[in-house]
């Protein structure tokens, strides 16, 4: 008869494991069970075999799920990010859901999560961490049937301070991350967007037939480069001026929205015109947007224009997401965008250097080339594209998603 486990030694986890006086035998006790070997050797396997046994899915998953995400600090499991957690002999796969193409910190988040596995479970040899991306947002446009889960605009207190370059830059930025992005250029009185993007034409007309037999036409956005846009633009000479009032300003800016063709989007940028006017109160009782970008020149004339800009923005119940330094460097000065925006509480979302790369891209007609690897602007530029959209993501933390309307 062989003499019970000696209490006194025990695995992490708990089991008990003991060795007889004659070191003949072995003891391994898994809860109620005791299992005996006269062999080490059959031991050490019934050992390996039962603590994986105890380290299960569940166990690791609920580990996972604690630890908190580098950028939104938040545990993965309330941000709803981890998807699936697999055990497979010694090899744990963790499946992991990004809220947007642009997450930046991919290898941190990968490193947090190997690490904490493996020191709460030293017996796993390999983590395996993949990633897929679905684009959250608060669908936007949901409640007039336009189907785009983000719509940001990009506005300005006033013009000049490359606010339109900036638009342009995001909706490129968004497109290179792998997201699918419509660009809409709502400066009516100086649309420049068609001439950077290299983008000429006419929108054409897509006709559709209801259920009910009726006919109805949806205007068709040009394609640039895989980047869905519209513009006045493509509708007038190039030296055609546009003299309108507010009505006529409402009528257009509601069938770019409403009637176009946009698709499935996970970004709709939509570049305003410069100031205070119409358009944002028109976009604010349209749409629920994500946000608002608000793009400024470091100097002290340009950031007195910004401040009424987020103030705009701030009373037609438009989230304000940031501001961006625009042409930092020694002719406009640096740093007063940033000092700015920690006054007033609002993100500081990046600078972007005075850089000629930009006044040549822009005027041949290809700023998409701006993301090329060997630009001087491309991480500048990347930075501020990942700073807005997590900046959209950490904003829908606590806001539901509208419900969604199917319009044609």
């Amino acid at each position: 008869m062989l003499p019970p486990p000696s209490p006194d030694v025990r695995n992490p986890i708990g089991n008990t494991l003991a060795l007889t006086e004659d070191r003949r035998h072995v003891a391994l006790c898994l809860g109620s069970i005791t299992l005996r070997c006269v062999s080490p050797r059959i031991f050490v396997d019934i050992a390996i075999k039962g603590l994986m046994a105890i380290m299960n899915e569940s166990d690791i998953q609920n580990l996972v799920k604690q630890i908190p995400d580098p950028i939104l600090e938040s545990p993965l499991g309330k941000l709803k990010m981890i998807q699936q957690v697999v055990l497979e002999n010694k090899t744990v796969q963790v499946v992991v859901e990004l809220p947007t193409p642009a997450y930046p910190q991919r290898e941190q988040l990968k490193s947090l999560i190997t690490d904490k596995i493996k020191t709460a479970y030293p017996e796993v040899e390999s983590v395996e961490v993949k990633f897929n991306v679905v684009v959250r947002g608060k669908k936007s446009g949901a409640r007039i049937g336009l189907r785009a889960k983000n719509v940001i605009a990009v506005g300005s207190g006033k013009g000049g301070v490359g606010k339109s370059t900036v638009a342009a830059s995001l909706a490129f930025g968004l497109k290179h991350l792998g997201a699918k992005v419509g660009l809409l250029d709502a400066d009516v009185y100086g649309p420049s967007i068609p001439h950077m993007a290299g983008v000429k034409g006419q929108p054409g007309v897509l006709e559709y037939t209801t259920s009910e037999g009726q006919t109805i036409q949806r205007i068709e956005p040009l394609d640039a480069d895989g980047l869905k846009l519209m513009s006045i633009g493509f509708m007038i000479e190039e030296e055609q001026a546009v003299i309108w009032r507010g009505p006529m300003l409402h009528k257009i800016l509601t069938q770019f929205v409403q009637q176009t063709e946009w698709g499935d989007l996970d970004y709709l940028i939509i570049d305003m015109p410069p100031g205070t006017g119409d358009v944002s109160l028109t976009l604010s009782q349209m749409l629920g947007l994500a946000g608002a970008v608000v793009v400024c020149t470091p100097q002290q004339v340009a950031l007195l224009d910004a401040v009424k800009a987020i103030s705009m923005f701030n009373q037609v119940k438009i989230p304000v997401l940031g501001m961006v330094e625009n042409m930092s460097g020694e002719i406009f000065g640096q740093g007063g965008v940033e000092k700015r925006a920690a006054e007033m509480k609002v993100p500081f979302l990046g600078e972007i250097p005075i850089d000629a790369t930009f006044r040549i891209k822009g005027d041949a007609g290809s700023i998409s080339s701006l993301f090329d690897d060997d630009s001087p602007v491309r991480d500048s530029l990347l930075r501020i594209t990942e700073n807005i959209a997590m900046e959209i993501v950490r904003n829908l933390q606590d806001e539901p998603d509208m419900p969604q309307l199917e319009i044609l």
